[in-house]
């Protein structure tokens, strides 16, 4: 999570402004792209974080998922991430280039690289959708800040998932939370509604098809 009060910085149109020169995927390879997502989210959550995720965040989850979703599943990777060739997504077929499109990320300033902090994946590599839950589809980011913190979640259809931030010996920060879950939390700062501020929105990935 980032240390950086958002203010006004915020505005939908903001969002969209400079990560469209990435190359997009098309709506199939879009959708596609969505349930390998959700599935390495799934795994996350399933198995625990996987010792290649570095930077373990709510962010973190969102560049680690987005990355080994574009990259080719064949026999080592299932291996690396303890998956077997069963009740998989279809692979997902992609021009060289866009492989790298999770290593491509836009930093601000015209600078690219293979991190992002949460705020930044909003800004300049997400599309601003709407407020309204019922606008996600899975794989699409949930917004949250609070002043002096930001913090992402994922929209996985069923549930939401997102990493806490933090990491113990007893605790992988791993969570998932359905809606009506969140929709009651005590803590209302955290509750996906319009009527809450600290709620900014949903966004999804630039390079996904809208």
């Amino acid at each position: 999570m980032t240390l950086v009060l958002l203010g006004s910085l915020l505005l939908p149109t903001l969002a969209c402004a400079t990560a469209a020169a990435i190359a997009p995927l098309d709506a199939e390879q879009s959708q596609v792209f969505r349930a390998w997502f959700v599935r390495i989210a799934q795994e996350q959550l399933r198995q625990g974080p996987s010792p290649r995720w570095h930077q373990q965040d709510c962010a973190g989850l969102v560049r680690f998922a987005a990355n080994e979703a574009l990259k080719v599943h064949d026999a080592k990777w299932l291996r690396a991430n303890g998956l077997s060739n069963r009740y998989l997504p279809p692979e997902l077929q992609l021009q060289d280039a866009q492989r790298s499109l999770a290593q491509q990320w836009q930093q601000g300033g015209g600078k690219v690289g293979p991190y992002v902090n949460a705020i930044k994946l909003i800004q300049y590599n997400s599309q601003f959708l709407g407020r309204d839950l019922n606008q996600a589809r899975p794989g699409d980011l949930i917004f949250f800040d609070q002043g002096d913190e930001q913090h992402l979640m994922i929209w996985m259809g069923r549930e939401i998932a997102y990493h806490t931030g933090t990491t113990t010996p007893t605790d992988n920060g791993m969570r998932s939370v359905s809606v009506q879950q969140l929709m009651t939390w005590k803590d209302t700062r955290w509750i996906p509604d319009e009527s809450n501020p600290n709620f900014i929105g949903i966004y999804r990935l630039q390079f996904l098809a809208r």
